[in-house]
């Protein structure tokens, strides 16, 4: 599944003298472990800290070759990891549970989001301003979306079923019902609408009502974490650091930038622009664990948390380990504090 590590100790041992000793610790210094890394769509600015981390050279300054691979709707990520396709995935709070669930060796060693960027999205000028104000309004939810977050809501504010409307991420029926209120990502969603309504929506951050699941996680095999723990404290080092570059913005992140385009033509400066801000003014990165523990951070309250608030929406079923979904020895050491 990875490259194993060139052990040059020994050929080091083999050459002698102080002239010839600094051109081996050069070539050392070349090789080079692979390591790869699936994200959960396409290439966006939702990504940027791993595309920082390449173009910055990063993980290349910590002997590291990452081959980052772009998500899609094609592809499922997660029976990948399973299957040893690939090192790591950029993964939740809910998948981690189904591995401890299904008592499978996976679990997560990083949360780059603090908050699940998810809105509700309603037209502007409809009053939307808490979310008590969806109560008997059209709500288009997507299915996988019925059985994560939807419950939690429907619980805390005395929502309905019977408000449930198809959601396809197709914004057309959002845009044809002035009292509709949409799903979405405050990222992305909130961006196509405000251009086509010509307009900023009104939108409030699911994560705001208390809904406390860690998002773009990194998840990995138990075994690769433990067999290559120093390789991997490096990848998430190097990780953390391109977050840290890429949310301070600056020309810095022009060559970051420039591959997310590459590999996501439909991504444009301005989208990049908008996702960037919003990252930035809502704390999806910076906020919770990481203002004391640094970006990527996590705690066992929150796990614990979370996992209590959803075995009490009937989302998680009740006595599971929640310290088995996650690692905290890679984590909350600072970086981007």
């Amino acid at each position: 599944m990875t490259a194993f590590r060139l052990n040059r100790r020994s050929a080091l041992g083999l050459i002698a003298g102080p002239v010839l000793l600094p051109l081996a610790r050069r070539a050392r210094a070349q090789t080079l472990e692979k390591l790869s890394f699936n994200t959960d769509w396409r290439a966006q600015a939702e990504h940027g800290g791993y595309y920082q981390a390449i173009a910055a050279g990063l993980y290349r300054a910590r002997g590291i070759e990452l081959d980052l691979r772009p998500g899609g709707p094609s592809l499922n990520i997660g029976q990948m990891l399973l299957a040893g396709r690939v090192d790591m995935i950029m993964s939740n709070s809910f998948e981690a549970f189904t591995y401890v669930r299904e008592q499978a060796p996976f679990f997560t060693i990083a949360s780059i989001f603090q908050k699940d960027p998810q809105v509700m999205i309603a037209h502007p000028g409809t009053g939307f301003d808490s979310f008590e104000k969806m109560r008997g309004r059209p709500l288009l939810i997507s299915n996988g979306s019925r059985s994560t977050f939807w419950p939690y809501l429907r619980k805390k504010y005395g929502l309905s079923d019977a408000q449930l409307r198809p959601y396809n991420f197709n914004m057309a029926p959002f845009l044809a019902d002035p009292q509709a209120i949409q799903q979405g990502f405050v990222t992305s969603e909130v961006y196509s609408i405000a251009k086509a309504l010509g307009k900023q929506p009104e939108v409030l951050l699911i994560a705001d009502a208390g809904f406390s699941a860690y998002q773009t996680t990194i998840a990995i095999s138990k075994k690769l974490a433990r067999e290559k723990k120093e390789l991997i404290q490096r990848f998430v080092d190097a990780t953390l650091e391109g977050w840290t570059q890429y949310l301070d913005g600056g020309p810095v992140t022009d060559a970051a930038n420039a591959l997310i385009k590459r590999d996501n033509p439909e991504q444009t400066d301005d989208r990049i622009h908008h996702a960037i801000k919003e990252l930035n003014a809502r704390g999806i990165v910076r906020s919770g664990d990481a203002l004391s523990g640094g970006i990527g951070a996590m705690s066992d309250a929150r796990w614990q948390g979370f996992y209590e608030s959803m075995v009490d929406v009937d989302v998680l079923p009740k006595g599971l380990d929640a310290r088995q979904a996650y690692t905290l020895e890679f984590v909350n050491k600072g970086i981007g504090k």
